[in-house]
């Protein structure tokens, strides 16, 4: 009777993507999974961190993201059911724009082509179904049913205690010195150890660069803040009253959640800081300067907002040059690359979870789209050069 042979597959990064992978990989008997996180479980420097997430699949990125999006929502309702912990609030994504604008075009021909459960709003419809915005004449509005949004601790949390559940080995405040390839497998360096290992999957988001060459010249890094405001009546803005939500007017993206503290609302702008190479260059906090200027965008689009944000957190993610996903194996099927998630990553990290833990047990049928290839992000490096900001 031959005995199976378990494939160890050592998980370096345990953020977002790191911990869905864990928590698909714990589900199969013929494998092994160690995660190895630099910081504490569920901590405040990773990109996901910031109480929730707007999840969409009208989406004005385009066409190619709606059939992962769909599947993400799929296995975020596994997940719940699965922990039985409330994680994705399907209150609706609410997106408001001039109708010549792009990203509400775009997010129109994904709703068209894919037949997207929705509702359709002209300017004085807005203002009927929506009055806590401050619509503008001209603006239009498409409600995204399926939209709402996600809550990014506890679904790691409920990912990693169900890897753990399984038989994970998820080792904490661990660092990770060097990933080296051997014959027959890879080291993982640690202060304490060498973890040898069948297959390694590197997520570790903006401290991706740190490990691969490549990576540095591909990946740069924006700044990302978060920031929440009280209303005048928190009742307009609870979960059954009010979708999660993204505004677009001239150079200015917004974005938002409904209340999930019981006394104030996420409402967010596009970034304004430069690009950064690597994480110690990252602010830790907004300038009093940056704080008045997001305040004052908050009560234009919120009129019942008071202005002073009640709190506040700066965060990072690692973007590629025209800000899709890096998701590949090495030539040697050794390594497995998820990283550059750019800013919109979040939503995808179930089904980028799967991915990595397809491409680090079946490479051979993973059927990843070739457009996530390292190759062909350094193809494009190579024609547009790196990220150079601007983007949400």
């Amino acid at each position: 009777m031959s005995v199976q042979v378990r494939k160890r597959i050592v998980i370096v990064g345990l953020g977002a993507v790191g911990a869905l992978a864990a928590w698909r990989l714990s589900q199969r008997d013929d494998v092994e999974v160690i995660g190895i996180e630099q910081y504490g479980k569920v901590h405040d420097r990773g990109s996901y961190a910031g109480e929730s997430r707007v999840f969409r699949t009208a989406y004005h990125e385009g066409g190619r993201y709606v059939p992962m999006l769909q599947e993400s929502r799929r296995l975020w309702r596994e997940l719940e059911q699965r922990s039985g912990r409330e994680l994705y609030l399907e209150v609706g994504a609410l997106s408001i724009a001039q109708p010549d604008r792009m990203e509400m075009r775009t997010t129109l021909d994904t709703v068209r082509e894919f037949d997207l459960p929705h509702t359709l709003y002209d300017t004085e419809e807005l203002r009927r179904a929506h009055p806590q915005h401050n619509v503008h004449d001209g603006d239009v509005g498409v409600l995204d049913h399926h939209g709402g949004g996600i809550r990014p601790e506890v679904s790691l949390m409920a990912a990693l205690n169900l890897a753990e559940a399984a038989g994970a080995q998820l080792r904490f405040h661990t660092p990770v010195l060097a990933i080296e390839e051997e014959p027959g497998g890879v080291v993982v360096r640690t202060p304490t150890e060498a973890i040898r290992a069948d297959t390694v999957i590197l997520a570790s988001g903006s401290w991706s660069t740190r490990m691969d060459p490549r990576l540095h010249d591909l990946l740069r890094l924006q700044v990302l803040g978060l920031t929440w405001f009280m209303p005048t009546d928190i009742a307009d803005f609870l979960p059954e009253r009010f979708p999660a939500f993204l505004r677009d007017v001239g150079p200015v993206h917004f974005f938002g959640a409904p209340s999930l503290d019981g006394y104030s609302i996420k409402a967010s702008s596009n970034p304004t800081w430069p690009v950064a190479r690597d994480v110690d260059e990252v602010p830790r906090e907004y300038t009093r300067h940056e704080l008045a200027k997001i305040g004052q965008q908050a009560k234009e689009f919120f009129p019942s907002l008071n202005p002073e944000p009640v709190r506040s957190s700066v965060h990072h993610c690692a973007y590629t040059p025209d800000r899709t996903p890096i998701v590949d194996v090495s030539e040697s099927e050794r390594v497995v690359t998820v990283t550059g998630l750019s800013g919109h990553g979040f939503k995808f990290a179930p089904v980028l979870g799967e991915w990595a833990a397809r491409l680090a047990t079946q490479p051979s049928d993973a059927d990843i789209d070739p457009h996530f290839s390292l190759g062909a992000h350094l193809d494009r490096l190579a024609t547009v050069g790196a990220y150079r900001g601007g983007g949400h």
